[in-house]
């Protein structure tokens, strides 16, 4: 499989996902240029499409609703409705809620504050490839960044992820309990990260990127993208 990480103006997290998928993660990576529209034509829905953090187009209006409109997101979108992998992380998170591809908004952070920070994460589910190399329970330590990141849906929407497995991470405290104090940006039911009904699409707003090396003191990240590569790749080689 190969992964494609777009690059939209104000992105600021693409050579970062470059660098953990190409050299730690070992696998074909290439930029996507936003305006693009056919940047996803040698794609297979055997790839995955990575949409990065960072401000794209300064946040204006409000994050990621501008960016959805860029040329590429028409083509990431039938990609995503053919079956083929998007992973959309902070604003990558908003701009695939933005384009409906996830359900939900992300919304000013309970304090109104930028938060930067280590935060826990409690893994709701294995079953999506992101959690797959997880245990349901398992509590990672993975770093936020971020001002609109408090996940928000109508009740009947939030008892449909629930019921439908489809919540993949929780904050949480080191202990694995949820908290109100935990639940760093007021998330309803402290959700921080989800997957499409289709379990193709995912977000998430912490950055497991930058928690997937030993160099940097922290590797928790890297069993994301290497349960998400597993499952990718046998399910390509379980359908030849």
């Amino acid at each position: 499989m190969k992964f494609g990480v777009i690059l939209f103006p104000g992105s600021n997290c693409d050579d970062d996902m470059v660098h953990v998928l190409g050299t730690v993660m070992g696998r074909e990576t290439v930029k996507l240029w936003h305006k693009d529209a056919d940047a996803l034509k040698n794609f297979s829905t055997d790839d995955c499409v990575i949409v990065p953090g960072g401000f794209s187009y300064g946040d204006y209006v409000r994050a990621g609703a501008v960016a959805r409109f860029s040329p590429i997101m028409d083509s990431v979108i039938d990609f995503a409705k053919r079956g083929g992998y998007v992973f959309g992380i902070c604003n990558g998170f908003q701009i695939l809620c933005e384009a409906q591809l996830l359900p939900g908004a992300l919304l000013r952070n309970r304090d109104q504050k930028f938060i930067a920070k280590n935060c826990y994460l409690r893994t709701e589910t294995t079953n999506s490839a992101v959690t797959s190399a997880l245990a349901t329970n398992q509590v990672l330590n993975i770093p936020i960044a971020h001002a609109e990141g408090r996940f928000y849906a109508a009740a009947g929407v939030i008892s449909n992820l629930i019921a439908k497995d489809q919540v993949l991470f929780r904050y949480c405290d080191g202990a694995g309990d949820i908290t109100p104090e935990a639940n760093i940006n007021g998330s309803t039911q402290s959700i921080a990260g989800i997957c499409n009904a289709g379990r193709n699409v995912f977000g998430m707003m912490p950055h497991p990127e930058r928690a997937s090396e030993a160099a940097i003191g922290n590797t928790d990240g890297r069993a994301i993208f290497a349960g998400m590569i597993e499952a990718i790749e046998g399910a390509a080689a379980g359908a030849v």
